[in-house]
């Protein structure tokens, strides 16, 4: 298929780009490197940097089997204290783009969403039918967006799939996690094995969990991406379908921490936090609909090879 990847130069992105190029896909990236980096673009892949919003209606003139939409501005704390960056960049821009499929006849959209969408969830692990109630903008933002891609999938036949997450971690290959603005654990763990922080901080130590920090879920990259693609595949017309992705379990701050320091032979550093407004004890999804409907099953589902995948990513670009 002639497929387009927005914002193919981030860290999910680009993985999705790379397997995509790996299974005989044609593949188009467009990204304006506002976070993405240009050397992330896969060898084979055309690359477009543009901004998504002025240029979605042009790109897809050229005639696509489908879009998958990664472009997005994805900080919590920014969203909460700059949330018109968040509405526009990530709202007005994809109805931009949904306007563009609707014009051109693009018959197929995979979108990353998120789990952020459900906010301080009801029962664990959470189900796609779970209250959506986003606890701050990233998350309301995100879930207007599947509003809107419902909304267009019924007025216009579009076949479409949203996939909601948490964290994700590992690196596929010559593609990994590298933000400039770093807020996920494991990242941040390996930087202080990589000498580039003194410690990590675990917020609170005394949650209802077995080792009394919190319980999060964790995907591996290449897992994530390859949903993507049986997403791509399994889209109806005129239906938009929501699955969430998890690793089935959840793995604690403190289970991360030592997990690290085995992988990286580091003592790594930890302190005891305040406990952070907000913070759920467990967060972990469900992935049933997703392991039934679309054959998905994550392959790297084990803790330890997700921070090695990382860990060997990092080592290699601080050592570049």
């Amino acid at each position: 298929m002639k497929l387009l990847v927005t914002g193919g130069a981030g860290y999910v992105g680009s993985v999705c780009a790379a397997r995509l190029l790996e299974n005989g896909h044609d593949v188009t990236v467009v990204d304006d490197l506002s976070t993405g980096h240009a050397d992330a673009v896969p060898a084979g892949a055309e690359f477009v940097q543009a901004d998504l919003a002025d240029t979605a209606g042009q790109l897809l003139a050229d005639g696509y089997d489908g879009v998958l939409h990664f472009a997005a501005k994805s900080l919590v704390g920014e969203s909460m204290q700059d949330p018109d960056k968040y509405w526009q960049g990530n709202v007005v821009t994809s109805l931009r783009l949904l306007e563009a499929i609707r014009e051109h006849g693009t018959p197929r959209l995979v979108f990353s969403s998120t789990a952020a969408t459900y906010g301080e969830p009801e029962s664990v692990p959470i189900p796609e039918d779970a209250p959506t109630r986003p606890t701050n903008t990233y998350g309301a933002t995100k879930l207007a967006i599947d509003h809107a891609i419902s909304s267009y999938a019924t007025a216009h036949g579009l076949g479409a799939t949203s996939l909601r997450y948490f964290n994700v971690a590992g690196a596929h290959g010559a593609f990994g996690e590298r933000h400039t603005t770093e807020t996920h654990l494991i990242p941040i763990v390996l930087q202080v094995a990589l000498g580039l922080r003194e410690q990590v901080q675990m917020f609170g130590d005394d949650w209802p969990t077995a080792d009394g920090t919190c319980v999060r879920d964790y995907i591996h990259v290449t897992d994530l991406a390859d949903a993507h693609l049986l997403a791509l595949e399994h889209t109806r017309p005129g239906e938009h379908r929501v699955y969430n992705l998890g690793n089935g379990t959840g793995f604690s701050v403190q289970q991360v921490v030592e997990t690290c320091r085995e992988v990286t032979g580091h003592p790594i550093p930890a302190a005891v936090a305040p406990r952070r407004a907000g913070d759920p004890a467990t967060l972990v999804a469900s992935s049933d609909r997703a392991r039934s409907e679309l054959s998905w099953q994550p392959k790297h589902a084990d803790l330890g090879v997700i921070v090695r995948d990382a860990w060997e990513f990092a080592r290699g670009r601080n050592a570049g």
